[in-house]
């Protein structure tokens, strides 16, 4: 685990300060977490959340559809909005990173910045120890409070993912910054009534500000959206590494695949969104 990385994390028991030694985390009070060999550590305390965790056929879906490039414009606009807020030996959190790949090319594009995926799938934590050399994957829920040190972090990542706000001001330096990706309405539009995808709130970017006010100042927004070209398999791999494959009608979905012949153009458009860590609530 890189140096300045362990420098952030704190205990999720009693939040002091922990050493590495055997590849083992310890804190002060005696509190231990064991890095499994696949290269992560678990330090999430409460219970995994049932039925909303990324299964093991989500991720490996995830991986090859990203490993595609087909979301690339998307990483780019990331790495772009947060790329002037870090500099050396500054530690960036990816919450609900998934395999990482979003962190991995931030890292790549600030060479002196180190990086932490967390998520609660240990499925996609085993992919996301490996996104990068200057990164680590750590088990964490930010419903039940982040592992970080108190304004540890130059900066936060959120691709669609969940937000807990306070938690997010604890951890995040002040001036720090927090990206935020959500869908717009146009978002795979052409596969959600097809195959039975989950819908998008068409309200979702007001719903975010609106729960991140008092605690984040929004600063810029970029509207990323382009056109995919997919074959089925694409298809069927941007189908099942989302939320909504949870809720499959596998049956379905496979009649819908048969159909599927040639290359399939699928819109992508999110919102980018740039928040500046302002004074805390209370």
């Amino acid at each position: 685990m890189p140096d300045p990385v362990l420098e952030v994390l704190s205990c999720p028991v009693c939040r002091s300060a922990m050493r590495m030694a055997d590849r083992t985390l310890r804190c002060a009070a005696g509190h231990s977490y064991d890095v499994a060999r696949q290269g992560y550590v678990n330090l999430h305390t409460g219970r995994r959340p049932t039925g909303t965790a990324d299964t093991a056929p989500m991720v490996a879906a995830r991986a090859e559809f990203l490993g595609a490039g087909h979301f690339d414009p998307i990483a780019t606009a990331v790495s772009g909005a947060v790329a002037d807020a870090v500099g050396p030996l500054d530690v960036v959190a990816d919450i609900g990173a998934g395999t990482g790949f979003y962190l991995g090319r931030l890292l790549d594009r600030c060479p002196e910045a180190y990086g932490v995926a967390t998520d609660v799938s240990p499925y996609a934590l085993r992919r996301a120890a490996r996104a990068h050399p200057r990164s680590a994957a750590v088990g964490a829920d930010a419903w039940h409070g982040l592992p970080f040190t108190d304004g540890g972090l130059a900066a936060l990542l959120d691709v669609f993912a969940p937000r807990n706000a306070d938690e997010f001001s604890r951890v995040l330096r002040a001036g720090g910054v927090l990206v935020v990706v959500t869908p717009m309405a146009g978002h795979l539009a052409e596969l959600i009534e097809r195959f039975g995808m989950l819908s998008v709130d068409e309200r979702k970017d007001e719903r975010v500000e609106a729960s991140l006010a008092g605690w984040f100042t929004p600063e810029e927004r970029q509207e990323v959206t382009f056109t995919m070209c997919l074959d089925a398999a694409d298809v069927a791999r941007l189908i099942r590494m989302g939320p909504s494959a949870h809720h499959l009608d596998e049956a379905k979905l496979e009649r819908e695949l048969a159909h599927v012949t040639g290359h399939l153009d699928v819109t992508a458009s999110v919102l980018v969104s740039r928040y500046r860590h302002s004074a805390q609530v209370g």
